[in-house]
């Protein structure tokens, strides 16, 4: 009877820890998905009303949320707060501004990715990444490192 309860209480801890790692995973594609549908959201909405918008994170972290604001005013338009704080890490801090044509704009820009980074771990399975041109991927890749942020 002790053998059958610490096996049972053995892979009920497997099961949880199992679970909560499932957890963590679909909850960083979830913040990718949102971030990718974000950014795209903005650009369309620049071209489609021929005005300039920036996409910038939240208090500087992008693991707390982002919001959309007119560049000509600073008028908040949209504002997003993740519900559980996420580590993220950009290949730039800055801001995204999108051109009244939807095209990102700023001296030198080369584009940004995001790095949604595993919860106690030095990894990254999924990244968006805007390309100089504008164009938003959602790219997963369970070998990325996430660097120091």
């Amino acid at each position: 009877m002790m053998s059958a309860l610490a096996i049972g209480s053995l892979l009920t801890h497997v099961g949880v820890t199992a679970y909560a790692r499932l957890s963590d995973t679909l909850q960083q594609a979830a913040v990718a998905q949102d971030l990718a549908h974000a950014l795209r959201a903005t650009r369309n909405q620049a071209a489609l009303q021929q005005q300039a918008l920036t996409f910038s994170p939240l208090e500087g972290d992008w693991g707390k949320g982002w919001r959309v604001s007119r560049e000509r005013d600073g008028q908040l338009l949209r504002e997003q707060r993740l519900a559980r704080p996420t580590r993220i890490v950009a290949s730039s801090n800055r801001e995204v501004r999108f051109s009244q044509r939807g095209a990102p704009i700023g001296v030198g820009f080369v584009g940004i990715t995001l790095d949604i980074c595993q919860r106690g771990g030095p990894g990254s399975q999924h990244q968006v990444v805007l390309s100089p041109s504008g164009r938003v991927s959602l790219r997963s890749d369970e070998g990325r490192r996430c660097a120091e942020g």
